[in-house]
């Protein structure tokens, strides 16, 4: 990525979106369907990922000091940006964690506060700012709901099971206050512009990432509560055939990562119910999960390449700071 050209906040949905692949190998993995250093690895790209864009991101911020206000301001970009603090928090509980668990639980302590602090921030940002309801798009959920709900699950990683209570409850809450809020927009408002359109499969990650969370919790059981939430999930799942037309429509863009996470929390969630319940041809289905999401993520990865390649993925590069910048 070319210094000083602008990297937009949702460009931190790449890094999330290898973690989400990363985690659902891993998943499978853990159950003894493929092997785990497969799910390592996509970590660790996921990892590398996440520090090109940083520093990326800050190449282009650090010569224009509002640059990063303005992005955090932004009713409609700013919600990305808390993937630059929730991503690592994913990647320490699932990569940091089961090899070095000193070392994994200060990385989740510090990148929980930071997603928690970025949370309450972007919320008051939110009541205090004047926000178009037209604004408004599904990658709201991404600060608090997702931040909250894979807090909870890091949480439980490292036995915090106070501090993952109080994180579950914390996604629960705001998954209720903006699911309601978003979808009174989709229903009501103008039809998403078409660079928002992808964010609409995020519509789909809240009630998985609330599973995950529980699953953290409760060791992988299959309780009421985790049966209550998959149960919306599995109707939004099924809201997602009826988007497809919309969905094939489109031109690619960078904003067709918004696809990866979501469905790769969709695919993990699927792998524990497989897991737990072992319906018949329960030794099948991880592969067909497995194949699904990384043929979509990984189909993603190479359209972004490719249109890197062109010239096409970066924003325009941006004028030259003036001396108020």
């Amino acid at each position: 990525m070319a210094a000083g050209r602008r990297i937009p906040p949702n460009f931190f949905s790449i890094p999330f979106g290898f973690a989400g692949l990363g985690n659902t190998w891993i998943v499978a993995g853990l159950s003894g369907h493929v092997p785990t250093w497969i799910g390592n690895a996509l970590l660790a790209l996921a990892a590398l990922t996440w520090l090109a864009v940083l520093l990326a991101y800050a190449a282009y911020v650090l010569p224009r000091p509002r640059a990063l206000v303005d992005d955090a301001r932004d009713p409609v970009a700013g919600a990305f940006l808390s993937l630059a603090v929730v991503t690592p928090l994913l990647l320490a509980a699932q990569g940091v964690v089961p090899h070095a668990p000193g070392v994994g639980r200060v990385l989740v302590d510090v990148f929980l506060i930071l997603t928690l602090l970025f949370g309450g921030w972007i919320t008051g940002q939110w009541i205090y700012g004047r926000i178009d309801v037209d604004q408004i798009h599904p990658g709201y959920f991404l600060p608090t709901v997702a931040g909250g709900f894979i807090a909870s699950a890091a949480a439980s990683a490292v036995g915090q099971r106070t501090l993952a209570d109080v994180m579950l409850g914390l996604g629960f809450i705001c998954w209720l206050v903006l699911g309601s809020l978003i979808l009174n927009r989709l229903f009501v408002g103008s039809p998403l512009p078409a660079p928002l359109v992808p964010t609409l499969a995020i519509e789909v990650a809240p009630s998985a990432v609330a599973a995950l969370a529980l699953f953290a919790r409760n060791g992988g059981r299959v309780d009421i509560w985790v049966t209550l939430v998959s149960g919306y999930g599995l109707l939004l799942v099924l809201a997602q055939i009826r988007l497809l037309p919309l969905y094939l429509r489109l031109r690619f863009a960078p904003g067709f990562w918004a696809f990866t996470f979501a469905w790769a929390a969709v695919a993990t969630t699927a792998l524990h119910w497989i897991t737990a319940g072992k319906p018949p041809g329960h030794r099948v289905y991880p592969y067909l999960v497995l194949a699904a999401v990384s043929a979509l993520i990984g189909g993603i990865a190479v359209r972004s390449v490719v249109a890197a390649a062109q010239g096409r993925f970066l924003p325009p590069p941006a004028p030259p700071a003036g001396p108020d910048r």
